[in-house]
């Protein structure tokens, strides 16, 4: 009855549709087609250390995977299913990620305030089914798990917009276009900058790894270098480092305040990654 009543699934090559990586269209019950979907995602992007707690590592994907499991599922659940020849299109970029879904927003369901607890239902059969089969826990509270998670991610964009009949989200990754943003001249002059001090000075690339992991005092950081003091070494070196826009100070405005630590900038993280890769 409903032959289009599918997802279809890509990851591009690139930023824009043309190369495929990889693609699947899911084309079983929709009861099952939401996590099949979301295993998809799952295949193709990436886990990794952001911080520690202790000495316990925390790992996180590098989406919103929580608010991305609920637009799928909501796209599965409140899509148009009388619109024929219309699929649900997940796209996955090097910089983003695209959720489409056939049909336009409900026109009482407000985007814009996803904390409110907002709630209703296109297909008066099909979301009761799912909500009995627990792929979604109770009305209204969609909203508010990707507003929570999206909290989380001060990296990630989220857009949403409605392209001709349908509504499409948008998970944009900010860190990739900062990336993207230097010329490959610069790369190739930070990367031989960083590489150059990592040999010369071995206590820079050091203090700039530490600092990675979380932010520290200069005391903790020469306590961490197994230092009895803060040396003129550690001074000279924090210094160059501020000036090099690698680190920064967690207390811009008081450059002696007591509780002033050291933290690793977004030029700093991208500096790493150029000498690892």
């Amino acid at each position: 009855m409903f032959p289009y009543s599918k997802i279809e699934c890509a990851r591009f090559k690139g930023t824009v549709p043309g190369n495929f990586i990889d693609q699947k269209s899911i084309e079983i019950n929709v009861g099952l087609q939401a996590e099949q979907a979301y295993q998809f995602v799952l295949r193709h992007i990436s886990q990794g250390t952001t911080d520690y707690t202790g000495v316990y590592r925390n790992d996180r994907w590098e989406y919103p995977v929580i608010a991305i499991r609920e637009i799928i599922r909501n796209a599965v659940i409140h899509r148009d299913y009388s619109l024929t020849g219309k699929d649900i299109k997940i796209s996955i970029f090097d910089d983003k990620i695209e959720i489409t879904s056939p049909g336009k927003l409900m026109p009482t369901i407000d985007f814009s305030d996803m904390d409110s607890g907002q709630s209703d239902i296109r297909n008066k059969v099909l979301a009761p089914v799912f909500k009995k089969l627990r792929i979604i826990e109770q009305w209204g509270n969609g909203l508010k798990l990707i507003a929570e998670e999206l909290k989380i991610y001060p990296e990630i964009d989220f857009d949403w917009k409605e392209p001709g009949i349908a509504f499409r989200v948008t998970f944009s990754n900010k860190t990739y276009r900062q990336q993207q943003e230097l010329k490959p001249g610069l790369q190739h002059q930070l990367q031989h900058q960083l590489q150059h001090q990592l040999q010369q000075e071995t206590m820079y690339g050091k203090v700039l790894k530490l600092v990675q992991i979380k932010t520290l005092s200069s005391k903790e950081l020469s306590e961490s270098l197994g230092q009895k003091s803060k040396s003129g070494q550690l001074k000279k070196v924090l210094a160059k480092l501020l000036k090099d826009d690698l680190v920064e100070w967690t207390e811009q405005e008081y450059a002696k305040s007591s509780k002033q630590q050291y933290r690793i900038t977004q030029k700093g993280k991208m500096f790493l990654n150029l000498l690892n890769k």
